[in-house]
C-alpha cells in the first residue's frame, strides 16, 4: 500500500492542510515562497485541489496591514481555502521556554507527519500529559526513543558553537519551513538524537516560521 492509500485510508481524508506564518509591515509576508511552495507540495501528494493564485490575491489584501500579523491559511480537499490573521508579537530575544518529554509516542512509519495538517491526535495527547502553566512546549519520541519534535516546533539543539542539530526526517516529524530554511542555510544538519543528546546539549532550541528560534530549558 501507498503512503498516500495509506494515509487516506486512516483518516478517510477528514482533515485539512494548514499553513502558519508572520506577517511584518517592513519585511511583508516571512518565508511566504517556503510555506505556499510546502502547501502546494502536500495537496499534491495528497490528492487536494488547490489554486495558488486565488490565496495569494486573497493574502494581498492582508499586506495592507500596519501592524505584525499571525496569519493561517487553512485549505480542504475539495480546494476551499480560509486566511485568517490576527495581531501578533514576537517574543523578545531572552525569552526563555520550559520544556519536556512526553510519554507518548510518535510513529516514525506515519506518512502523514510530512505534512501540516489538521489531524493533531497525537499532538494533543501528548500537551494533555502537562499543564500549560509547567510547560510552553512538549517534546515527543518515536517508538525507537529517538527525539522528533515538538508538538508545534521543530527542535534543534547547539552542540558546538555555531552547529545546531536537528532530528532526521526519518525519525518521524513535520519538515518545518524554518528547519528547511537553516538547513538549506548550511545552520542546521540533520542527525538522530536522543533523549541523552537533549540532556547534554550546550542549548536546545524550539522554532517554527512564526516565531523563529527560542531558548529553552528541559525540565
Amino acid at each position: 500500500m501507498s503512503g498516500e492509500s495509506k494515509i487516506h485510508q486512516e483518516t478517510d481524508r477528514k482533515f485539512s492542510l494548514i499553513e502558519t506564518f508572520r506577517f511584518d509591515p517592513e519585511q511583508g509576508y516571512i518565508r511566504l515562497d517556503l510555506h505556499l511552495e510546502r502547501l502546494s507540495n502536500s495537496a499534491r501528494q495528497l490528492g487536494f485541489d488547490i489554486k495558488v493564485s486565488d490565496i495569494q490575491n486573497e493574502l494581498e489584501l492582508t499586506a495592507a496591514s500596519n501592524h505584525e500579523l499571525r496569519v493561517r491559511i487553512e485549505l480542504w480537499p475539495d480546494g476551499r481555502f480560509e486566511t485568517v490573521s490576527a495581531d501578533f508579537s514576537l517574543q523578545s530575544e531572552e525569552t526563555r521556554w520550559d520544556i519536556a518529554i512526553a510519554k507518548t509516542r510518535q510513529s516514525s512509519t506515519n506518512p502523514l507527519l510530512r505534512h501540516k495538517t489538521s489531524h493533531r491526535k497525537t499532538y494533543v495527547a501528548a500537551r494533555e500529559e502537562f499543564s500549560t502553566d509547567s510547560v510552553s512546549e512538549v517534546i515527543l519520541l518515536n517508538e525507537r526513543d529517538e527525539v522528533c519534535e515538538g508538538t508545534f516546533t521543530n527542535l534543534f539543539l547547539e552542540i558546538e558553537d555555531g552547529l545546531l542539530l536537528t532530528p532526521s526526517i526519518e525519525c518521524g516529524l513535520l519538515p518545518g519551513i524554518l528547519r528547511q530554511q537553516l538547513i538549506s542555510d548550511g545552520r542546521v544538519i540533520e542527525s538522530r538524537l536522543s533523549p541523552i543528546d537533549l540532556e547534554q546539549a550546550k542549548q536546545v532550541y524550539v522554532g517554527n516560521s512564526l516565531r523563529g528560534l527560542i531558548k529553552t530549558n528541559l525540565v
